[in-house]
């Protein structure tokens, strides 16, 4: 205590984050503070002797008991501490903060209103152009409102149709008025696209339109195109909350909602543009003891308006006021370069708006059935004695042929799915599995600033890697599990029915039952590792083998390899070239060498 006791007194009286370790110097929590040293002495009692502030929580009571040791950052001011403290959090993940999953970026839909013929399209960024008017976000169901749009209003349909010059099926059908050919002038084109920017706000009158074409579409016996409407018809109908409240203006507003029960957090976003809603998500948490609300709103709001938002909503509606809505304003001022109020309201239209959604969320938070992905996490947590809930996972594995092609694969498990969009591929140096492990991790580890660290890593191997991946994350609270088969004679057999596998955590071995669902998720993680890793090592040895074949011809060394695969782009060009073609790179000589090669073998 006299080490804490003597940190806390020379604290800084300036902005930043700190951090407290537990007696392990194990990280357990990172706060942000206008003044360090009066928002950490806020924490403690210091007579008779230091400890826990009397007025705090029976959950910061706890924590603040646990504290061995502080240290903090100091930030330019309370803005960039706000942000510090977001970032450090998601990346370390201390045991008494909350951790939302990050937001995803929403799909916005665009127009570019000073083309002649503009068209409807998705993005997920700011387009740098003048005259692009954003629609959104779509939290889901973009791609059917995008379909019904160009199904209901007579739009180009395509990008390339216009540079066709000619017209097309489009036109044939009715989707299209041939612009192409100048059937239609621009100022004629602007008035569907009008029509179709006010249905874009209005999903009645968009599902109205769909509903008719539909019907003439069953009148023609024309069922394959009816059942597609319909189902756009559904998929735009629970794309967000029905809502009869309509604001006579053209408001942007953006929702947030917190509630929770006994096992279980929700936060609900809602979006209502040009004053109709047209969109809603949620982030779920299992609950604990840990549990605040206002961190979960403060994280709320952050983890989504720290994406790009393409439309700066006129307010932001709040159910309750919280302690931490001076932080929030700082941070939406510094992502919008303007103040953007946070409203809570007590009566009328936006009240009725903000019940509406707290009553949508407690109806989610009732469903059962929608938490099964969390029970079944909780259960992995459980059985693996995890300290976190693993929402995020990365399974490492590696793949070589006699020391060829040695490659690292890292792939990623997120939201009840694969996300192959964050899978990794390591080409590695390292000769021997150890060492590539260490090569791959060390290296996957440097990137946690750039690339939120997840909650668990599984490795394929025993015990000796299980250690190597504990020793090279250190304090960070990240879990790590190792799968490998049992030894029979001092072999692992890969093989069904030759072994069980095996589960290292900490110091313990687990033996599950062949039955047993969590173990089938763990040798689910482990194949698709064990599969990407070999899909990469198979594409790299071809490349590294055709590589060896060039330099098998007579002349043809690494230099002109490169220059031969620069200008063909693949081996099979090179192959297929003339001599004519070859010769335009590298001497005549050279050519007919490698065309005779190919030739003869």
């Amino acid at each position: 205590m006299n080490k804490l006791l003597e940190q806390i007194r020379f604290l800084p009286q300036e902005s930043g984050i700190y951090q407290y370790y537990d007696a392990n110097d194990k990280l357990i929590y990172i706060g942000k503070a206008k003044n360090l040293s009066k928002r950490v002495k806020n924490y403690f009692n210091f007579t008779p002797s230091l400890a826990p502030n009397k007025n705090l929580s029976k959950r910061l009571e706890k924590m603040v008991s646990s504290i061995s040791s502080l240290e903090f950052i100091v930030a330019d001011n309370e803005k960039d501490a706000l942000i510090l403290e977001n970032s450090l959090i998601k990346q370390l993940k201390p045991k008494y903060n909350i951790l939302l999953r990050d937001d995803k970026t929403f799909p916005y839909i665009y127009i570019n209103l000073l083309d002649d013929f503009p068209r409807f399209a998705m993005t997920r960024r700011a387009i740098k152009k003048k005259g692009v008017k954003y629609f959104g976000p779509f939290t889901n169901s973009y791609k059917e409102i995008l379909e019904a749009l160009y199904d209901a209003f007579p739009l180009v349909q395509s990008a390339s149709c216009l540079k066709g010059k000619k017209k097309c099926i489009y036109y044939q059908i009715k989707k299209c008025l041939a612009p192409c050919e100048n059937l239609i002038s621009s100022k004629e084109y602007r008035h569907f696209v009008d029509d179709a920017m006010i249905a874009l706000n209005n999903k009645k009158i968009l599902t109205q339109k769909i509903e008719t074409k539909m019907q003439f579409y069953a009148e023609q016996n024309n069922f394959e195109n009816a059942i597609k409407l319909r189902n756009a018809i559904t998929n735009l109908k629970t794309s967000s909350l029905d809502s009869s409240i309509d604001f006579a203006n053209e408001s942007n507003i953006d929702i947030f909602v917190v509630e929770n029960n006994a096992e279980k957090w929700i936060v609900m976003k809602v979006f209502m543009r040009a004053g109709k809603v047209i969109s809603s998500d949620y982030q779920m948490s299992i609950n604990s003891s840990d549990s605040s609300k206002e961190e979960f709103y403060k994280n709320g709001v952050i983890n989504y308006y720290k994406n790009e938002s393409l439309i700066t909503p006129d307010f932001i509606l709040f159910p309750e006021d919280i302690d931490c809505l001076d932080d929030i304003n700082c941070f939406l001022e510094d992502v919008f370069d303007k103040k953007v109020p946070i409203d809570v309201p007590k009566i009328g239209e936006k009240k009725k708006l903000i019940d509406m959604v707290s009553k949508n969320a407690k109806i989610i938070l009732d469903k059962k059935g929608n938490f099964c992905e969390l029970d079944f996490l909780k259960k992995v947590q459980d059985v693996f004695k995890l300290n976190n809930i693993p929402y995020r996972i990365e399974a490492f594995d590696n793949s070589h042929h006699s020391q060829q092609a040695r490659v690292g694969s890292m792939i990623v498990y997120e939201n009840n799915a694969f996300k192959k969009t964050d899978y990794r591929q390591y080409k590695l140096e390292a000769s021997y599995e150890y060492e590539q492990m260490k090569e791959m991790l060390s290296r996957r580890a440097l990137s946690f600033h750039k690339n939120q660290a997840p909650d668990l890593w599984v490795i394929d191997g025993g015990k000796a890697l299980l250690n190597l991946a504990k020793e090279l994350i250190g304090n960070l609270n990240i879990d790590i599990i190792a799968i490998a088969k049992e030894k029979i004679d001092a072999k692992a057999h890969r093989a069904k029915g030759k072994a069980k596998d095996l589960i290292y955590i900490n110091d313990e071995i687990l033996k599950l039952s062949t039955s047993d669902k969590v173990l089938h998720f763990a040798q689910k993680l482990r194949d698709e590792s064990h599969r990407f890793a070999i899909k990469n090592h198979r594409a790299l040895k071809l490349k590294e083998d055709k590589h060896i074949s060039l330099m098998n011809i007579k002349g043809i060394k690494e230099a002109k390899i490169k220059k031969l695969i620069n200008y063909f782009g693949t081996f099979e060009a090179i192959k297929k070239a003339s001599i004519d073609d070859i010769s335009n790179i590298l001497t005549k000589k050279d050519a007919e060498n490698i065309v005779d090669y190919f030739t003869k073998k």
